[in-house]
């Protein structure tokens, strides 16, 4: 099967539709921020014939697919590896001016991630417990789960998570891995549904808000989501956009904090008028989060927790001027 036959990119042409104004002209330049397997930066590489992409992506395999989809474009595309906070850099150093037209954020884990068992993303599948986006550096899941404290297991359920039963199943796993390593999401699964009450087991999976936070501590994205959407605003261009999809509901919160600060006035409350260089340097393209429409989930169900977020920028200034 085909990389296209097994991602489906999601809201594919409501993306193209919003970023086009910015994107359209020969020698624009649009960072697509999570490049996963390559199938956003396809299509507008494929529509924009005078569009350069710079590429940005944690996982090696996920550069090194994207490497291949995407060779036929030769230099039209420049793949940096990187966690997604490290825009700013990557602009820098890749895009004429340091400034970038278009930007494209495709949040959380990548369809290359959950297909992939060998990961450990997957509750459904056993497998190690990895997790990791970037395998070349830092802690497991497996790590947490041997080396956190009960309390530190806990936040991280109830932060990451919004797990209600975070001290109970702190508690099973510290009992559990008394007895043998957790090492594989089998076994971490089985610890979760013998810690779950009946009543609330029918409620939905016991496991799928602990993977999730597990899979947000071993990666940091929270914390890279908070520098990476100042840091993108601050690398767009006078009349740049950016679309930010997001799925969850931690990840959308912070994306709609830096919006709003953006579109917002800076002036003291009080002024008669309002200084130009406290005018809001963005705008927003769409009112509130859009959803993927009944079609697009049916067709795609990967689709169905996606929230989209896009501004423009209006006028020149950085992030943190006026604070």
């Amino acid at each position: 099967m085909s990389i296209r036959d097994i991602h489906t990119p999601v809201l594919l042409e409501r993306c193209i539709e919003l970023l086009a104004p910015a994107v359209a002209r020969d020698g624009a330049v649009l960072v697509d921020a999570t490049l996963g397997m390559g199938g956003h930066t396809e299509a507008f590489l494929e529509r924009f014939p005078g569009l350069h992409v710079i590429g940005l992506d944690r996982d090696t395999d996920a550069l090194r697919i994207a490497g291949e989809r995407l060779r036929r474009f030769g230099d039209r595309v420049t793949f940096v590896h990187t966690v997604y906070d490290g825009i700013g850099e990557a602009v820098e150093a890749h895009a004429p001016g340091g400034r970038a037209d278009g930007i494209l954020f495709d949040l959380g884990v990548s369809s290359l991630q959950l297909d992939e068992a060998a990961r450990g993303f997957a509750y459904a599948q056993d497998a190690p417990l990895d997790m990791r986006m970037d395998q070349t550096t830092g802690m497991t899941a497996a790590d947490v789960l041997a080396t956190y404290g009960e309390g530190d297991l806990r936040r991280i359920f109830e932060r990451y998570g919004e797990e209600k039963l975070a001290g109970r199943y702190a508690r099973a796993i510290i009992a559990a891995r008394a007895t043998a390593p957790i090492e594989r999401s089998g076994r971490l699964v089985e610890i979760l549904q013998a810690a779950t009450p009946a009543a609330a087991q029918r409620t939905g999976h016991p496991a799928k808000r602990v993977f999730q936070a597990l899979r947000i501590e071993v990666n940091a994205e929270l914390t890279a989501v908070e520098r990476a959407i100042p840091a993108a605003l601050d690398a767009l261009t006078v009349g740049g956009r950016i679309v930010v999809l997001a799925y969850q509901s931690l990840e959308d919160r912070i994306v709609k904090r830096e919006f709003a600060d953006a579109t917002s006035s800076t002036a003291p409350a009080g002024l008669p008028f309002e200084p130009p260089e406290h005018a809001p340097r963005f705008r927003l393209l769409v009112r509130g989060a859009e959803l993927a429409s009944d079609e697009e989930k049916a067709r795609n169900p990967r689709a169905t927790p996606v929230r989209l977020r896009a501004a423009e920028r209006i006028r020149d200034g950085r992030a943190r001027e006026a604070s």
